[in-house]
């Protein structure tokens, strides 16, 4: 009995940490939500990330692989600065002007999309075979179809209030009225931010599997950060001025901190160890999870 009971747990270890991942991500989103309510312009929001990230980063890849990373060729840096631009600067900056037009609920369900995208684009580019006539092939459109079918609903349905209890609790404070129009023209616009940032998220997942071949993890990592922070920082300066860079003790610097130490300890090391499992479906599916904590 027990040994059933420890092989089950193996099984399910997958499952359980892509739970973790989600939710993790579900408290990112909301802090980003009140440190935009907080004044903090996103732009900056992401190129401190970076910075973090980036700061973190690097010396584990140092350590961790210093005998085991090649040489740095021409080849690997156009990678790592390609993933760089669509894994980090260019998603996470439509990532988040999505969330502030819309809603983290919203955003989740856009980026439902992201395992349909991968996989289209993937077929295109002869990464994936389709196989139609086989079980997992007719599995793998149904799934295609229900992921862009759900992110649709949510954009274009509007049904009823559902209010399970009444709080006072206001953290974004909103006392501000918008006219319908405004309203839908901001959804209808954070819906396209949501879809590009899910077109680019698929674009990354492509890249850095040819990179993984040839680079090991945490260097691929660490190079991409490099790139990421360059490239959100000038982004940044070009478009902020100097006087809003500022942090305090407050929820912008809890912002900041949260979602880089959650990625780096939570996320990477989780994810790094589901994919011994191989369940490489499993890790792009289990978006949906975020729903539970938003």
């Amino acid at each position: 009995m027990a040994g059933k009971l420890v092989c089950l747990f193996e099984g399910l270890k997958p499952t359980i940490a892509m739970v973790m991942i989600q939710i993790t991500f579900g408290g990112i989103h909301v802090l980003y939500k009140l440190a935009k309510n907080d004044g903090m312009s996103m732009k900056i929001m992401i190129a401190y990330r970076m910075i973090f990230a980036t700061a973190s980063m690097v010396p584990l890849a140092l350590i961790l692989e210093r005998d085991s990373r090649p040489r740095l060729t021409g080849r690997i840096f156009f990678l790592g600065f390609v993933l760089g631009m669509f894994g980090g600067s260019l998603t996470h900056n439509l990532y988040v002007e999505s969330l502030v037009l819309t809603s983290a609920t919203f955003v989740a369900a856009m980026t439902n999309l992201t395992p349909a995208l991968t996989f289209i684009m993937a077929i295109i580019l002869r990464m994936e075979r389709l196989a139609i006539r086989t079980d997992a092939g007719k599995a793998k459109v149904l799934g295609t179809i229900l992921s862009i079918g759900g992110a649709m609903i949510f954009t274009f349905y509007k049904g009823i209030g559902i209010n399970v209890w009444t709080t006072n609790i206001n953290l974004l404070h909103h006392h501000a009225m918008t006219t319908s129009k405004q309203t839908s023209a901001k959804e209808a616009l954070g819906a396209l931010l949501g879809v590009g940032s899910g077109v680019s998220i698929a674009i990354w997942m492509i890249i850095q599997a040819k990179l993984s071949k040839v680079y090991p993890p945490y260097s691929a990592t660490a190079l991409t950060s490099i790139c990421a922070s360059i490239q959100s920082v000038a982004y940044a300066m070009c478009t902020e001025e100097w006087a809003a860079w500022k942090l305090g003790w407050n929820i912008r610097l809890l912002t900041v901190v949260y979602t880089v130490m959650s990625v780096l300890q939570i996320i990477v090391n989780l994810q790094g160890n589901i994919s011994k499992y191989n369940k490489h479906l499993l890790r792009k599916a289990n978006r949906a999870y975020a729903f539970a904590s938003y």
